[in-house]
């Protein structure tokens, strides 16, 4: 683990500010995830479109303007060994604006709210519940 955090911040990872984003999830989609790991870059996808879109907004950009960058980091264990699907996701903490000449502009915005917090973990639960129902593996309740 220490080398490859030391790679990630030695080469992958610019030097601007990053926050981690961690999204833990309730037992039964940790089972059905762990059946069916191709699900896992699904979920995943989720995850990164919603934070770079809240990140996008809060900078006052389009997404044809600028984009983010993240390293995710999925953990298939708990502590105790336990089974345990949660994603670390090291998100730049902001985005990078295309600049003139093609030089990438980097721009920070403000930590999130606790209701921005609650507004993008809404938007995840419901577009991983939109997406694994469309896929067939939930069904949703009448």
């Amino acid at each position: 683990m220490a080398q490859t955090a030391a790679h990630l911040v030695d080469h992958v990872i610019p030097h601007v500010s990053v926050r981690q984003w961690v999204l833990s999830l309730p037992i039964p989609l940790r089972l059905l995830l762990a059946a069916q790991p191709k699900l896992v870059t699904l979920v995943l996808q989720v995850v990164h479109r919603v934070i770079t879109r809240h990140l996008l907004g809060q900078a006052g950009l389009k997404a044809d303007e600028a984009d983010s960058g993240a390293v995710t980091l999925i953990q298939r264990f708990g502590s105790a060994a336990n089974l345990n699907i949660h994603l670390h996701c090291l998100v730049l903490d902001g985005v990078y604006r295309r600049g003139i000449h093609g030089t990438p502009e980097f721009v920070e915005v403000p930590e999130p709210t606790d209701e921005a917090l609650q507004s993008v973990l809404r938007k995840i639960i419901t577009r991983t519940m939109k997406l694994l129902t469309r896929r067939g593996v939930l069904v949703e309740e009448v």
